[in-house]
């Protein structure tokens, strides 16, 4: 139990933690990424303020000082000077007029004229080719400058900061996945060791009160025997009779939450079991006046423990008859597939709390009277086999007047 709780506490627990380094990381890279782009931009409009061939306006009138803020570097002369770029200016006839490639040494005139043809061909006054963004600017009606900026640097910075923050986060991932499980077990232990107890408390009280209700039933058959049946013993043999069925289900309970429960699995033909339970349940059906009807398709096989879901079916289907109204209907279908699908509906007096019918002890009536002869832990102890056996199970009202339950296998 420890181990499976230190489990789900570890998964738990690195579960927030990626959550947060991933969103941690992620608005560090984007605002450094969007910090870079402006950046570019404002050096890119900087240089064509000038259409990249003469004195450059350095600053606003209201930042004299060159001061940007604290995520912006300021533009300085220095940094226009530094940065690698070039410009092309045409004249009216659409013809090359100059070349101005003193701020970059990797790009010739041809190469230049070409980018250049391609940032007018694309009809847009800026955007980014290969490694270079663009701004076209018309300082007169007669002639056009395409001013270019390799933003390479940039870009490498910004893949750096995400390959350096991608690392720190798998290192701070790791170390946070030992120091977690490292500490798990001293987290859930006094948890652990709670339910522990009680488990076993419900284990020890099942055992011991196995051995009363069996004399109990004893003298009670020897009572009958000397003195015939009366409506006392029968009684006594009733309750007798519950509380054995809620020492058994309380003692599957236990053996499931504990992992101790034989898994032998094996092809179990679930139409003939389905169809041997609803035999058992037709007579106490009759007696209610209910009617019981199945939609049964032949050979639907499980891999599962048979006497497990005996239990499974059985429980459905006693629920079923104690909760179902007189003169009501339990309509049992079972239908193959990827899963087997065995869906059981019967009508109830008044709605049911499906989000709670699973609940260990909840009873749908409000008043919890014994007159239908349940505890409300029967479905609990059928969810806990059909989670044992990888499968599912819901519960679903149908109208105001029936409950269906579905189980998959």
């Amino acid at each position: 139990m420890i181990r499976t709780l230190q489990k789900k506490f570890t998964v738990t627990a690195m579960i927030a933690v990626t959550v947060l380094l991933a969103v941690l990381l992620g608005a560090i890279n984007a605002v450094n990424a969007v910090s870079q782009v402006s950046e570019s931009n404002r050096l890119l409009e900087m240089i064509a303020a000038s259409e990249g061939f003469g004195p450059v306006p350095l600053f606003d009138e209201e930042e004299p000082d060159g001061r940007r803020g604290f995520w912006q570097e300021p533009l300085t002369e220095d940094r226009r000077m530094s940065a690698l770029s070039f410009a092309v200016r045409y004249d009216s006839e659409g013809a090359v007029k100059s070349t101005d490639l003193r701020h970059i040494a990797s790009v010739g005139e041809e190469e230049a004229a070409s980018l250049a043809q391609q940032a007018l061909e694309s009809g847009k006054s800026a955007g980014r080719l290969l490694n270079y963004r663009y701004r076209i600017v018309e300082p007169a009606p007669d002639c056009r400058t395409v001013v270019f900026l390799d933003v390479s640097q940039q870009r490498h910075n910004v893949l750096r900061v995400a390959a350096l923050s991608a690392l720190s986060g798998l290192l701070a991932w790791c170390a946070m996945l030992v120091l977690v499980t490292a500490l798990s077990r001293r987290a859930i232990r006094p948890i652990a060791e709670n339910m522990e107890r009680q488990r076993q408390f419900v284990t020890d009280a099942g055992h011991e009160l196995k051995t009363p209700l069996a004399i109990i039933q004893a003298n009670l058959d020897a009572m009958e025997l000397m003195g015939g049946e009366s409506k006392y013993s029968r009684n006594i043999r009733s309750q007798t009779q519950r509380l054995s069925g809620l020492m058994q289900n309380l003692l599957t309970l236990a053996r499931i939450d504990e992992n101790s429960v034989a898994m032998d699995l094996a092809a179990v033909d679930l139409s003939a079991l389905a169809g041997e339970q609803l035999e058992m349940f037709r007579a106490p059906a009759e007696l209610k006046k209910l009617a019981l009807s199945s939609e049964i398709v032949p050979g639907v096989t499980v891999q599962a423990n048979r006497a497990q879901i005996a239990q499974l079916v059985s429980t459905l289907l006693d629920n079923a008859v104690k909760y179902c109204p007189e003169g009501g209907a339990i309509t049992l279908t079972l239908k193959g597939g990827d899963k087997a699908v065995l869906t059981l509906r019967n009508t109830v007096s008044e709605p049911v709390d499906t989000a709670r019918i699973f609940d260990r002890f909840y009873r749908a009536d409000s008043s919890r009277n014994q007159k239908s002869g349940g505890f409300g832990i029967g479905l609990s102890a059928a969810e806990a086999i059909v989670r044992l056996h990888k499968g599912s199970i819901s519960a679903n009202m149908d109208g105001d007047d029936a409950v269906v339950f579905t189980v998959r296998l």
